[in-house]
């Protein structure tokens, strides 16, 4: 069994295949995959003419970012120790597999970890997705070092350390391959985003240790594939924050949680309207719909899994009120 293997999940991604993939190639020292969601640009021309070495997984459809990562890493299970899912918006830094992968040997009770992730466009700054490790607030709502909601703070080596976290951005995450496929990897009922938080509560949920490694830092573009400002992705992360703690909390604690984000969100809807921006919205009401009408939630990873309900690694956070009462936006501030 070979120790690591980088793989980025690519859907009609040629610029930025071919922006990044060379430091990818630079400076990595593991094989390198690509699972293409049935791209119709020009990707698959592009990587057998211009990057040979790159080994590629075909799928016949486009199954999202959840589900393509499930059906791509089908075809390599049992052939590695660990995977690093990376985006195709990432340009990584000289040895950086090879420190995680160190990392990740030296620390064997960490199912998954991430490096800091910093922006592409603006290196000075954290990156929204990730930043300096993931946490979750009291409420579900999840949060990062250097990243609360949309306030990105400057990166001067303060998160520069390597700590517990309750969850590892999908936007670069290195995952022990055996314990993915043991917990049927990410949730296909995401499609996409928060996937990642929802599969690091459920490691934490068996007891594993979800972790930082700030020494080893990449750059992502962030937004490629999705705005985080439109009304798709609200709708996403609406239904899937509800699916996750439904899935992963008690059913008691579901209940609170899910009264207090209906009052505050159903809020940010009328707010949301008085603006005219009605699509927003929409997204709200139509992520609770969704949540609670749609028969395609996958029950069968709901726990009788849950060994322990894992308690959040940060501080007991309410950051709505943080943050808009208090006026603490950022990290060192909570």
């Amino acid at each position: 069994m070979k120790s690591c293997a980088i793989v980025i999940l690519n859907f009609n991604g040629e610029e930025m295949l071919q922006k990044f993939l060379p430091s990818v190639l630079e400076y990595s020292q593991s094989d390198i995959w690509v699972i293409d969601n049935a791209s119709s640009d020009q990707s698959i021309q592009i990587l057998e003419e211009n990057f040979p070495s790159v080994q590629l997984i075909q799928l016949p459809q486009n199954f999202g970012f959840a589900e393509g990562y499930n059906q791509g890493l089908e075809y390599l299970r049992a052939k590695y120790t660990y995977y690093i899912l990376l985006n195709s918006d990432v340009e990584v830094s000289p040895e950086w597999d090879l420190n995680l992968v160190t990392w990740a040997n030296q620390h064997s009770d960490f199912a998954a970890i991430q490096p800091k992730i910093v922006s592409w466009q603006n290196p000075d700054k954290f990156d929204y997705a990730g930043a300096g490790g993931g946490f979750i607030d009291t409420l579900g709502y999840p949060y990062c070092r250097g990243r609360i909601w949309e306030n990105v703070e400057t990166d001067f080596g303060q998160f520069d350390d390597s700590i517990l976290v309750d969850w590892a951005s999908g936007a670069c995450m290195l995952i022990q391959a055996e314990l993915f496929h043991q917990l049927k990897g990410f949730d296909s009922y995401f499609f996409a985003h928060m996937e990642e938080i929802d599969l690091c509560w459920r490691l934490r949920n068996q007891g594993w240790k979800i972790g930082y490694v700030g020494t080893v830092k990449v750059k992502h573009v962030g937004g490629a594939t999705l705005s985080r400002t439109s009304p798709r992705k609200l709708f996403l992360n609406i239904r899937n924050s509800l699916s996750m703690i439904y899935k992963n909390d008690s059913f008691l604690n579901f209940l609170l949680k899910f009264f207090a984000k209906f009052c505050l969100e159903m809020m940010a809807a009328i707010g949301f309207m008085l603006k005219g921006e009605s699509n927003f919205a929409k997204a709200i009401a139509e992520g609770y719909w969704k949540f609670l009408f749609s028969n395609s939630f996958d029950r069968k990873q709901i726990s009788a899994k849950k060994k322990i309900i894992a308690r959040s690694n940060g501080p007991i956070q309410f950051l709505i009120w943080n943050t808009g009462i208090l006026r603490k936006n950022k990290f060192e501030d909570l």
